[in-house]
């Protein structure tokens, strides 16, 4: 099948799969005109990436787990010892961003419920970012 028909059951738009093929992910057979011929493997391989992309795995873990899976001759506690150790690693690294992002809204709500929202010139919002843009250059330039 053409890269639209693996687009279609993969549920991945052509771009990435195309992409995918270009970082090593995905290496699809070559019909005699030179077209990309997917199989039932590759759709499910695509498809393997998909969700692993859904769940915010990045790129490099996605090809550790995908070798992981692939690997049919694997000691199967080594590589689910190695899968968990992924996973975990995410976890971590979802649950700094979630506080990264409950900082930044306790930050906006602060904002907002300080800024009037009138036709005042000034605005605490407005304020607060480029007081925060200032101190930046200041630090970039002590530190050059």
């Amino acid at each position: 099948m053409n890269v639209g028909d693996a687009a279609q059951r993969s549920g991945l738009p052509a771009k990435t799969i195309r992409y995918y093929e270009e970082i090593g992910l995905i290496r699809p057979a070559r019909a005699g005109n030179g077209y990309r011929d997917y199989c039932g493997d590759d759709i499910h391989r695509l498809t393997f990436l998909r969700r692993a992309r859904n769940l915010g795995f990045s790129i490099d873990d996605c090809r550790q787990l995908m070798a992981l899976y692939r690997d049919r001759s694997r000691d199967r506690s080594r590589a689910s010892h190695n899968v968990r150790e992924i996973a975990a690693a995410h976890v971590t690294a979802i649950e700094e961003k979630v506080r990264e992002l409950q900082s930044m809204r306790s930050t906006l709500q602060k904002l907002i419920h300080a800024c009037p929202g009138d036709d005042r010139p000034d605005c605490p919002i407005l304020e607060d970012i480029a007081g925060a843009a200032q101190a930046g250059d200041k630090i970039a330039s002590a530190a050059a």
